[in-house]
Order: C-alpha cells, then structure tokens, then sequence
C-alpha cells in the first residue's frame, strides 16, 4: 500500500521552530518526524511514499536527499506556489494515487504506535471506501458513528454546532486520529476544488457512502505545540 503524509502546513502551533523550519523536521528525542513516520510505516512493509510539501519544502527536499530517501520510493507533491488544506491536497496528488486500488494517508505530526496491519485489515474486511482511525479521547471536535462504527456526523465540543444524517441521535463520539485509509474511487466522487478540508467532503460522502471508523487505544500524540514534543519524547524512544 502507498502512503499519503501530509508534510505541506505552515506550523503556526508549533511557533517559533516552524519561523524558519518545516514542522515536519521538528525533533522527538532528537530523531525527526518525517523520518519517523516513514520508518513507522515501513516497519509494516509499506515503503512507497507520496509526501507534500509547502512551507519551507526544499529543506524537506534536500533532508530526503541527505538521508537516500530512507530506502524508500519517495514522490513529491509539490505545493509551494499555494497550500491546499488536506483535501486540495489529496486532490493535487491525485496522479500519484488514482491507480492504487487504496492507500493510507497520514500527518507528519501524528506520532502514533497503531498497528498499521490491523488498520489494513479493517478496511479491506468492512468494505469500506474510507476508514478513520478514531479513539476515545479529549479533542474539541469529534466525529460521531453509529452502532455499526459508519460515520454519521461531527461535532464541534467548542461551540457544539453539529453535523448529522441519518436522523439518528444515539452516535457514539470518538476523535479522529489523523490517519486514514482510502479507495482511489474517492476522485471520482469528490465535488470540492482548491483549498478545502477534507473532513468537509467526507461530511457530504458519508450521505451516500461508507465510511467506517477504526476505534483503537494505542499511543497516539498530535506533536502540534512545542510542550507536546515534551510530552511526545516521553512516549517515543
């Protein structure tokens, strides 16, 4: 399976390593977290790559280049000239994934110990066009399933506007965990140009087709501020 990583957003969280840096370079323990997660996903056979770079890209460039591209088959989707959210991204990096019956997708700054078979497994079993990984934990958005674990709705904890089909009120809310398995057909349904969010076209997809979450308990830190990498450095060797 080929994998999507999300290396392109500017970082403003994690102020003031991202002034003159990629966050996809910042450091855990001194190892950083594009070489992570690549070597992450390769420990599960997976060592075909597509990344996306913007902020500060060519630093991505040449620290992929200094390192033989860890082993890997690297594309780059590059968009330095504008930045297209998640699901312009997906969008632009459509000619390196349509002919993959599926692939994984992840962000740079999700630092996680998820079995990646498992997550596979899943997927393929349900039938699913896409399935996100979610678990029970504190986030101010969550998204909402039914008992059969298919995605219903989203809801922001903040300010508790909501979206919801189906007319069905008991749903289960669970936070996404920034890694997703999708079909290639996803092209062919998505309605959105330019710069969007993904999560907004997997709220009008849901209408009409599944999407399943992936309830897991494994580690998992969005390494977003700059306290989280203290936090991300007690959990990740």
């Amino acid at each position: 399976m080929k994998a999507l990583i999300f290396a392109a957003g500017m970082g403003t969280r994690l102020k003031p390593f991202t002034d003159n840096h990629p966050k996809a370079l910042a450091q855990v323990n001194g190892v950083p977290l594009l070489e992570r997660n690549i070597k992450y996903l390769q420990s599960y056979g997976i060592n075909d790559f597509v990344i996306n770079i913007h902020h500060f890209g060519g630093q991505i460039l040449s620290f992929l280049a200094e390192n033989d591209y860890f082993g890997a088959n690297i594309e780059i989707s590059n968009e330095s000239e504008q930045l297209l959210e998640t699901g312009g991204g997906l969008l632009f990096a459509k000619r390196f994934l349509e002919n993959e019956k599926s692939f994984l997708i992840m962000n740079v700054d999700i630092l996680t110990d998820l079995n990646i078979s498992n997550f596979i497994k899943l997927h393929e079993t349900k039938g699913a066009m896409i399935t996100l990984a979610v678990s029970d934990r504190e986030s101010s958005r969550k998204l909402m399933f039914n008992d059969k674990m298919f995605l219903k709705g989203w809801r922001n904890l903040l300010d508790n506007k909501k979206k919801v089909v189906g007319g069905i009120f008991k749903l289960r809310e669970l936070a996404f965990s920034g890694l997703h398995i999708v079909n290639s057909e996803i092209f062919d349904k998505m309605t959105r140009t330019g710069k969007f969010s993904i999560m907004d076209e997997y709220m009008d997809l849901m209408k009409e087709d599944i999407i399943v979450g992936y309830q897991h308990n494994s580690n998992l830190i969005d390494v977003g501020k700059p306290e989280s990498i203290t936090y991300a450095e007690r959990m990740f060797k």
